[in-house]
């Protein structure tokens, strides 16, 4: 199924980050992770939506400020 990473800002807009084909083993796996790495980036995901109109999964993140 096609997933849609959607990046929330801070002033609340949308950012579409990633998309692409997950696998069944990916979709399962979103029951049991709170954080995912895209790009090399960390996200904590918030909340998911089934686009029944499109076929499409998107899931709404927002980026982990790394302090180094």
């Amino acid at each position: 199924m096609r997933v849609i990473m959607m990046e929330k800002n801070r002033d609340g807009s949308l950012i579409p980050i990633d998309e692409r084909e997950w696998s069944l083993e990916m979709l399962e796996s979103l029951h049991h992770v709170n954080y995912c790495v895209i790009n090399g980036h960390e996200y904590q995901t918030l909340e998911g939506r089934l686009n029944v109109d499109k076929g499409q999964i998107e899931l709404l993140v927002v980026k982990m400020q790394n302090e180094g």
